[in-house]
């Protein structure tokens, strides 16, 4: 990986990053069920949906622009190839190949969304189902300058209809104790963000903020495990729960179908 490792790249052996995580995890633990045949997973992180997913597939294929780490012990009892690269394009993934393609927090990241998209649509085979998740821009705390864009759900499902005739729009929601810590965070945010009195996050080039972001963010993070830990020590993926979308949601949860 590269010298700068992001709050992006959430890692569950962080204490203080357990809600975030556990956010991640109730995505890969509905996506277990759905998914079979060939996947291919688009931006495999640290690699924890890995031991979620491999099991349940014929063969799983991992892309990452950083190299993501598999145990041996994975490797001995799932199909799994992972190929490190930077998306779109998704030049190795020949056309009609992967039955699922699922890419997590990722598409915000990514400059041509569009083009993205196009190529997911490209490998899948007919029928085949791409599960998708991203930040709710409606309840984003702050300006995230390592994120291209963020969608609100009208643009989540208009990004989404360009290629996809069927889709279905989800969402991820926290329950009370999950909303708590949020409101918590939301109020740390705000004591940070009152000294920008110009918005300098939101007119300043995204390069120029994201190191002092990162810190701030980590130390943030690590501020309110001290402040609240027995939420944040205590937080699981079934505190959270995959429905309907709405503006409330966290995160979009979108399947949509070739």
């Amino acid at each position: 990986m590269g010298i700068l490792q992001t709050a992006e790249r959430s890692s569950h052996l962080d204490p203080s990053e357990n809600v975030i995580y556990q956010r991640h995890l109730i995505a890969y633990k509905e996506a277990a069920k759905l998914i079979s045949g060939t996947v291919l997973e688009v931006g495999s992180g640290e690699g924890y949906g890995i031991m979620e997913l491999a099991p349940k597939v014929d063969h799983y294929i991992a892309v990452d622009k950083y190299n993501t780490e598999i145990s041996d012990e994975l490797k001995a009892v799932n199909n799994i190839t992972f190929i490190q690269m930077e998306v779109p394009p998704l030049k190795e993934i020949e056309d009609n190949s992967v039955d699922f393609v699922v890419t997590f927090q990722v598409i915000e990241h990514i400059q041509d969304d569009k083009m993205f998209l196009r190529e997911i649509y490209r490998v899948l085979k007919p029928g085949g189902k791409v599960i998708l998740t991203t930040p709710n821009s409606v309840m984003s705390l702050t300006r995230n300058p390592w994120h291209i864009r963020e969608y609100n759900p009208k643009q989540m499902e208009d990004v989404l209809k360009i290629l996809f005739d069927t889709y279905e729009l989800k969402g991820v929601f926290g329950n009370d104790k999950v909303m708590d810590y949020y409101n918590k965070n939301k109020e740390s945010v705000r004591k940070i963000t009152r000294f920008d009195i110009l918005n300098f996050q939101y007119w300043l080039p995204r390069w120029l903020l994201q190191i002092p972001y990162d810190l701030l963010n980590r130390f943030n993070r690590h501020s309110l495990q001290d402040a609240n830990e027995g939420i944040v020590n205590s937080l699981v993926y079934t505190d959270y729960s995959i429905c309907t979308s709405n503006s409330d949601c966290l995160d979009h949860f979108c399947i949509a179908t070739k």
